[in-house]
């Protein structure tokens, strides 16, 4: 983060220490739909775990009715405060959202530092954001969530109107200069940002000009994007058992079976309940999606929420509009990973699955840890990719050495024999298969 200050005692989400001992709360609201209490507990605590603090109690407590001053009821908070005393624990994480009120009266009543999984996601985000953008973009979002906190941030000071009936006292004066210095910061940001925007639209246009076929990998976060990532084009991105190991979108070239290059894009993992903050952020990061060829979801089929979380990764890209009322705008193959960390009963059920056509997309079951599956999953790419390919013959003289390195690098070259025309000049014929968009790129050579 840039160390951006407001005032004396502005509570920043930074101030979490790594290997600080935490009690993991998950407010349980019984909303129709997404992940049940127990994965979304396991996802709190691996959420905390991500940025190195040591969880040592976690628990769900169903609410009824919305407290507006403490979100939990005065028994809720009181079996909180015990499970505090129990474990010797530091700090409490709701692993919901909190308003600022309802952060404040909690820290008073339970005398410790409470964040909510808003501030906890920016926490993660901000220790792992590596590009400038990244690091441009968890500012802005921190900054429009701190600018909802500053209240808290100074009830130390009085706030009574003052003497003259118009104007605050001392804490609403320093609140107003600190509204006006986020807000300027913030603007700077959108201007930084908007710039970024701008030059990733024209490398884009570039690489839709030049053209590569992009090949995005999106999913939830900790599917195993990365690894897969790295067994297909030898790089190092950082793949380890963390929730957002990868924030910042990376690109890499790759060969694949009639195909010379192929871009393949690593996307940052995708959570529910995404604070609106970071989604409004991230958009630009995810709009890679939106002009790829082929999106590769990949998915952990070993975790029991896997259906859950794949209702949330096509929520986001419905939003994205990859996904409308039609069905997929672009062709999405479903890379279902960690497959060796089923049980054998598991696996043929699920591939009973796959032979009835359920669901209703491609499918390829793949473990990105030990390699297996992924060549049949390359396959698969290189078959939508080149689809639509022909086979034609073409002579192309000897002396052009740029067409022949050309038909060798983006076409898959079957066959060649040496002839003459009807001058005697030295040819190639070649056997080659192209696909239409590559025909015509060789034909304005």
């Amino acid at each position: 983060m840039s160390g951006f200050e407001f005032g004396r005692e502005t509570e920043l989400v930074g101030e979490v220490t790594r290997g600080a001992r935490a009690v993991v709360v998950l407010p349980d609201l019984r909303q129709k739909g997404g992940l049940d209490a127990e994965p979304r507990l396991e996802e709190g605590q691996g959420l905390a775990r991500a940025i190195g603090i040591d969880v040592v109690d976690a628990f769900a407590l169903p609410i009824r009715t919305v407290r507006p001053a403490t979100l939990f009821g005065e028994g809720q908070v009181q079996k909180i405060a015990v499970a505090i005393a129990q474990s010797d624990g530091e700090l409490v994480i709701v692993d919901g959202a909190l308003s600022a009120i309802q952060q404040r009266n909690l820290e008073d009543k339970l005398e410790r530092k409470v964040i909510d999984r808003t501030g906890l996601i920016l926490e993660i985000f901000g220790e792992r954001a590596a590009t400038a953008e990244g690091r441009l973009q968890v500012e802005l979002a921190h900054l429009d969530y701190q600018a909802g906190r500053l209240v808290r941030s100074w009830t130390h000071l009085e706030r009574q109107r003052g003497g003259f009936g118009f104007l605050g006292g001392p804490g609403e004066t320093q609140i107003e200069a600190d509204r006006r210095l986020i807000r300027g910061r913030m603007a700077r940001i959108r201007r930084e940002l908007e710039q970024v925007r701008r030059t990733r639209t024209l490398h884009r246009e570039r690489r839709q000009r030049a053209p590569w076929p992009v090949i995005a990998l999106v999913g939830y976060t900790n599917a195993g994007k990365s690894t897969l990532f790295n067994r297909m084009t030898g790089a190092d991105v950082m793949a380890q058992d963390l929730l957002f190991a990868t924030l910042d979108p990376t690109m890499r070239a790759i060969r694949l079976p009639g195909l010379d290059k192929a871009i393949l894009s690593d996307t940052v993992g995708f959570i529910s309940e995404l604070p609106t903050q970071l989604v409004a952020a991230f958009r630009a990061t995810l709009e890679e999606v939106t002009a790829a060829d082929v999106i590769v979801h990949v998915r952990d089929i070993a975790n029991p929420a896997t259906s859950a979380q794949k209702l949330e990764v096509e929520e986001i890209l419905a939003d994205l509009g990859v996904i409308g009322d039609e069905g997929a705008s672009i062709p999405i193959i479903e890379a279902w990973n960690k497959w060796d960390l089923l049980a054998e009963d598991d696996r043929a059920m699920r591939r009973d699955l796959i032979a009835a056509g359920v669901p209703d997309r491609q499918v390829v079951p793949i473990s990105a840890q030990t390699g297996e599956g992924v060549e049949k999953l390359v396959a698969l790419l290189s078959e939508l990719l080149t689809g639509g390919a022909r086979v034609l013959e073409l002579s192309v003289p000897m002396a052009d050495g740029q067409k022949l390195a050309w038909l060798h690098a983006h076409g898959e070259v079957m066959s060649e024999v040496q002839i003459e025309d009807e001058n005697g000049a030295p040819m190639q014929r070649l056997t080659v298969r192209l696909t239409p968009r590559e025909l015509g790129r060789f034909v304005q050579l």
